[in-house]
């Protein structure tokens, strides 16, 4: 069955996207926790980031340090937090996320609602800034 990154992959639902390449996704969380909460995404469905092969798991690795680095150039933080919790979605996924505060990463705060206007601009500016690196 495909998760929900699979069907976003595939372009059956729309999301943020922020950058992609034949292997990996950058969007942004509909469901954020910070501004410019993103998530990134191997495109093979694999449910456990670990169970990732070597090669997919690297490449992943890299996709998502030049995520980092817009994300921590476009969202005003002292660093950009990187957790892999993957109980929601059955579909390795690593969260990017803006921190002031450790307090920041916690998932168990209220989600931040933005207006689809919102999440358009906050996108386009990482994705602006995901080409420079």
């Amino acid at each position: 069955m495909d998760s929900i990154f699979s069907k976003i992959i595939a372009g059956d639902i729309p999301a943020y996207k922020i950058a992609e390449n034949d292997n990996c996704i950058a969007f942004l969380d509909i469901f954020p926790i910070k501004k410019g909460h993103t998530l990134v995404v191997p495109k093979k469905e694999v449910d456990k980031l670990i169970d990732l092969d070597e090669a997919n798991y690297t490449e992943l690795m890299r996709f998502t340090r030049k995520v980092a680095k817009a994300l921590e150039d476009t969202i005003p933080c002292l660093r950009v937090g990187m957790a892999v919790v993957g109980l929601e979605v059955p579909h390795a996924h690593i969260h990017l996320i803006p921190l002031h505060h450790a307090d920041d990463i916690n998932f168990s705060k209220p989600k931040l609602r933005f207006s689809e206007e919102e999440f358009q601009q906050i996108s386009s500016l990482i994705k602006e800034n995901f080409k420079n690196y």
